[in-house]
């Protein structure tokens, strides 16, 4: 899977909205993908690679607070919640379930924009910080995609370096073979869901076989983990 790197996904049903920020910031020089229901928004997620999300609450298909605790199961990406509701319970379950901010409809567009320049700045800066994630001798560079075993560079396919990332974002928690396909494979993957075994074992062989240790783990019935030896 090719993930293209785009500026902003537009999660809103409101066509005639959409229009309108799609104008806006096409005139800023941003790049973005657009979908109108939740359903659609997941799939672009998982395909490509956003910098922001500004999600509307109120989705046809999958609710945008699901959609909201989904793309919080894989992403730290920023969210900026569109809403007509003024009811402040939405906007706290929202913040609770992992959005950044929130505009309420009818918004200002110069507010909006300014928002997400901010969105923006704050992931850029995050994404810089976290350039090197390390589970015991085993390293991965997220900037230049290097993978290090002890002192050895190990040569991983581009699915195979996708899962690896994956698991080792996500060290020390166990997660769910549907988490891992989703992520990996794309949202509506409708192939043999044993393809994740098979590629666990093609990375044990290549990060844990040669050198004697175990650090991907199989939690029976779950899915796997990655985390150091004790």
């Amino acid at each position: 899977m090719i993930l293209i790197k785009k500026d902003i996904l537009i999660i809103e049903d409101d066509r005639s909205i959409v229009r309108i920020l799609e104008l806006e910031l096409k005139y800023e020089g941003y790049t973005y993908d657009s979908a109108y229901d939740g359903k659609e928004g997941l799939k672009k997620f998982n395909n490509n690679e956003y910098g922001l999300i500004l999600l509307d609450l109120m989705l046809p298909e999958v609710s945008g607070m699901e959609v909201c605790r989904k793309i919080r199961k894989h992403s730290m990406v920023p969210i900026i919640m569109l809403t007509a509701r003024r009811d402040i319970t939405d906007k706290v379950i929202g913040l609770d379930l992992g959005a950044n901010d929130y505009v309420t409809k009818p918004f200002e567009i110069e507010e909006l924009l300014a928002r997400i320049r901010a969105g923006l700045r704050h992931g850029l800066a995050r994404m810089t910080a976290v350039k090197l994630i390390k589970v015991s001798d085993l390293s991965i560079n997220l900037s230049t995609r290097e993978v290090l075993k002890q002192a050895d560079s190990i040569d991983l396919t581009k699915t195979e370096y996708e899962l690896l990332e994956y698991l080792m974002i996500n060290k020390g928690r166990v997660l769910t073979r549907d988490q891992i396909i989703e992520q990996v494979w794309g949202y509506d993957f409708e192939g043999d869901t044993n393809i994740l075994d098979v590629y666990i074992r093609y990375l044990r062989n290549k990060i844990d076989n040669p050198y004697g240790t175990k650090l991907i783990h199989t939690v029976r019935g779950v899915g796997y983990i990655i985390k150091e030896q004790r």
